[in-house]
């Protein structure tokens, strides 16, 4: 495995120091915790309170306070209920005694079952597009003092859109958008360790749809923006190693909030996981 690759791992583990509590670290970047991190994280603190044979399949989360970088994050985990083929846990994240982040997961024991899904749209193949690291390179060069450099956070994946924002004069359009997903290295970690990361790379791009159908992106200072909640639904066993296909989609937006739908699909057009947000997305007062 690449350093890069097991040095990113290693931040969404968490380390055991008690019964049923478990702390972590993040990286330097981004100065505020990202959400997909503490997503990760809590799905590694909850499965070591169970056995192996259990895999999650669902996790509905809320962000409570933004969470500080260089700061230990703690995990406390609560043992709902152990099923025959179902556990849940709770999980609560907190810095300084404070909550930052909390969360419900659903464990099963894997089964067979009755099968059916939902065709992945058309859109081109990640071949034909220019990779948003590019993309973004170009938008840097152009105006350094507004956009910064690529995000560190996505450079363990290729990202390609298949329709890049004009971010100098964004105009609306509908409120979807499709990103292809590349490893940049091999993956061959388990099961949970890919859901992690599908988990933390969930937490990309979803408040960005939420801002298509209006003429403003995250980097307009009129806009104040942060996801309020999250939620993962895993289908399906999948490898990693090979192109996803991210759709998303922004159903409604009222009240200061918006919500965002997405769906993980393989490049044969398998879907592995689902998921659904709710993010502020409040314009400023003049």
């Amino acid at each position: 495995m690449s350093p890069e690759l097991q040095k990113f791992l290693d931040y969404l583990e968490v380390k055991d120091i008690g019964p049923n509590q478990f702390v972590a670290t993040s990286p330097g970047y981004p100065k505020r915790v990202f959400g997909g991190q503490v997503l990760a994280q809590s799905l590694s603190a909850a499965s070591k309170t169970l056995s192996s044979e259990m895999v999650p399949h669902s996790q509905h989360a809320y962000f409570l306070r933004a969470g500080d970088h260089s700061q230990e994050i703690l995990y406390e985990v609560d043992p709902i209920r152990d099923g025959r083929t179902f556990a849940t846990r709770r999980v609560v994240a907190s810095q300084g005694g404070k909550a930052i982040f909390n969360t419900s997961i659903s464990f099963q024991i894997p089964e067979q079952g009755l099968e059916h899904q939902q065709s992945p749209p058309e859109t081109a193949p990640p071949e034909n597009l220019i990779s948003e690291r590019d993309f973004w390179t170009k938008l840097h060069r152009q105006n350094p003092e507004k956009y910064p450099e690529y995000p560190a956070m996505t450079t363990l994946f290729e990202r390609f859109l298949a329709v890049n924002r004009d971010f100098h004069d964004p105009q609306p359009t509908d409120a979807q958008q499709y990103i292809w997903l590349r490893p940049k290295y091999k993956i061959t970690t388990g099961l949970l360790q890919k859901q992690m990361l599908l988990a933390y790379q969930s937490d990309m791009g979803m408040i960005g749809t939420c801002l298509l159908p209006h003429p403003y992106t995250l980097f307009n200072p009129q806009i104040q923006a942060a996801s309020l909640d999250h939620t993962i639904w895993f289908h399906r066993v999948f490898d990693m190693n090979e192109d996803l296909l991210y759709v998303l989609d922004s159903p409604s937006g009222s009240g200061g909030r918006g919500f965002i739908r997405g769906s993980f699909y393989t490049r044969n057009g398998e879907l592995i996981a689902s998921t659904a947000q709710e993010a502020l997305i409040r314009k400023r007062s003049d």
